[in-house]
């Protein structure tokens, strides 16, 4: 008795000492060596670049660049010209009114709306673009923040899953050679037990890393643009 309560203490030590190893490394290991800063630039400018809402804000700014040019060019509808023609050989209608004559008769006349109106939609289209360069010039502060998160959450989920990958091939090495172990009679049913759950346990743990990894691949693949297979 006392000799199987030795084993199972031993073998409780010997599973703990992978876990805490697993934590130990896990600890130990930094995600600031892994980053690239130029790497990590090129992914801001090719989010800059392809990034759709990104786009949106650059043609929005050029659209209202041109507004205050377009505003100026109603300066010409104010002017109304206007001609009428009366043949030479036709008789006068009136004889007695001077202004009656034969032939083109030209007028011009002014629209005083638009003539005061013109003025006040060329600022208001100028203040419209300044908005537009300053809303641009944010979303790329954000749009270059949103990068970085993307970045550093990929390279985060990238070491976690080798850490979780370690853990759970050293955990299934224990687990096979207890089991084998179990089937020669010197560890009981307990102990054989105990290191399956522990392996199930670490393998369930690097399944969902691996979920946690893709997802923040496909997360930094979509704001730049590209695949990183590609690069």
């Amino acid at each position: 008795m006392k000799n199987l309560t030795i084993k199972r203490t031993l073998l409780a030590i010997s599973l703990i000492s992978v876990l805490l190893c697993g934590n130990t490394v896990s600890a130990q290991e930094s995600v600031i060596e892994d980053i690239n800063y130029t790497q990590l630039q090129q992914f801001v400018e090719m989010a800059k670049a392809n990034y759709p809402r990104n786009k949106i804000a650059e043609l929005m700014e050029k659209k209202a660049k041109n507004a205050p040019t377009m505003e100026a060019l109603t300066y010409l509808d104010m002017f109304n010209a206007s001609y009428y023609y009366r043949p030479n050989e036709r008789a006068s209608i009136n004889p007695a009114n001077p202004y009656t004559v034969n032939g083109f008769q030209f007028g011009i006349s002014v629209s005083l709306g638009t003539l005061i109106g013109t003025p006040f939609r060329i600022k208001q289209a100028k203040l419209d673009y300044r908005i537009a360069q300053q809303e641009s010039i944010d979303y790329e502060k954000v749009l270059t923040l949103e990068v970085k998160n993307r970045y550093y959450n990929y390279i985060l989920q990238l070491k976690e899953l080798k850490l979780v990958t370690q853990i759970a091939q050293d955990s299934k090495g224990i687990a096979d050679d207890i089991g084998l172990r179990f089937e020669r009679g010197e560890i009981e049913l307990d102990g054989y037990n105990i290191s399956k759950s522990a392996f199930n346990s670490a393998n369930s743990a690097k399944i969902r890393n691996e979920v946690s990894f893709l997802i923040a691949r496909d997360q930094l693949e979509d704001i730049i643009g590209r695949k990183l297979t590609e690069l």
